[in-house]
């Protein structure tokens, strides 16, 4: 006959083993805060292994610079429901510029997942963005420190650095992200003033934090850098960021030199067209609405999907030997560099 009264004994195997239960679930709930609604959401093609995503046209719009993606219809997609981490980047530290929205914002999202802590700059009047950025890295059981500031400053370059080895006590990876752009229809249309300003943010700004970062960088850090297509095709119309984009090609392969007997790993990841506020804020409405349109893929990008490519290059199992690339991501279109 079974003592009703007796009370169990837990031993403390017993104990740690509910505890580490417990946590698990906590952390599984806390990473599938942020992706559950946009999961439900999203449909499958019946292609395998293709996910649905929004194609051209999109709707109609403009914003004021410098534009944010809470306003952006549709809403770009950076939360990568069918990403599952691995803790490629686990205990790592990276500061990512311009990470409020965008390919930055999903960037943040997937380190996170990761397991990495995030720091990111933004412009001040970014604020709103920024704090969804912070809330959806939170979801995935990380931290993220917001670092308000323009990136034209070169005190801010440092102080951002500093910031963030100040909140998390070390830095890992560093990406350069952040970009201005203006189009053009000609070269005397580009003044001295957005000139300046292009290649202020675009490179001087990469040039200015990379050097604040290397002090703290170590064998084994990453440095990943946002290029372009238009850097190796150029584009009539973006002149002064074409240019910068092809800088920071070359800025990325002689860097990736330099560092290479220190064993920091340097690479580029560049984009064709990717639904984020840098070209809602730059175009007409209805040149907004083609975005993308003339891909293979009949579409711009979605950050979610340029993301992973950062992943690769900042995560040392995956990419150890990989220093000096410009990985283009062009939505199948083959004829880039």
């Amino acid at each position: 006959m079974v003592n009703r009264n007796k009370k169990k004994t837990v031993t403390r195997s017993s104990r740690a083993a509910i505890s580490s239960t417990k946590k698990r679930a906590t952390d599984d709930k806390r990473r599938a805060h942020g992706r559950s609604s946009s999961k439900a959401s999203r449909k499958v093609s019946r292609e395998v292994g293709l996910i649905s995503q929004p194609k051209s046209p999109m709707p109609a719009q403009h914003q004021q610079k410098p534009g944010l993606e809470s306003k952006l219809k549709p809403r770009p997609r950076y939360q990568a429901p069918y990403y599952k981490g691995s803790e490629k980047l686990r205990r790592k530290v990276a500061l990512i510029t311009g990470g409020d929205s965008g390919i930055g914002r999903a960037v943040a999202v997937l380190f996170a997942r990761e397991g990495a802590d995030v720091a990111i700059t933004y412009l001040p009047d970014e604020q709103s963005d920024a704090e969804e950025t912070r809330e959806a890295v939170a979801a995935e059981g990380r931290d993220a420190h917001l670092i308000a500031g323009d990136l034209t400053d070169p005190d801010f370059c440092k102080e951002a650095v500093e910031a963030t080895v100040s909140r998390f006590g070390k830095l890992d990876i560093l990406v350069n992200n952040a970009a201005f752009q203006q189009h053009q229809k000609s070269l005397a249309k580009v003044s001295e003033e957005q000139w300046d300003r292009t290649f202020q943010t675009n490179i001087y700004s990469y040039f200015r934090i990379t050097k604040a970062a290397l002090p703290h960088l170590k064998k084994g850090s990453s440095i990943v850098n946002c290029g372009s297509i238009t850097g190796l095709e150029g584009s009539k119309h973006l002149l002064d960021y074409s240019a910068t984009k092809g800088a920071i090609h070359a800025f990325t392969k002689s860097l990736a030199q330099n560092l290479v007997e220190k064993g920091i790993r340097v690479n580029c990841v560049a984009p064709g067209p990717v639904w984020t506020p840098l070209n809602p804020s730059d175009k007409p409405a209805k040149d907004v609405a083609e975005f993308g349109a003339d891909t293979p893929m009949k579409r711009p990008a979605q950050p979610e999907e340029i993301a992973p490519a950062f992943v690769y290059f900042a995560s040392e199992v995956d990419s150890s030997y990989v220093t000096g690339e410009v990985l283009t991501l062009l939505g199948g279109e083959t004829t880039a560099g």
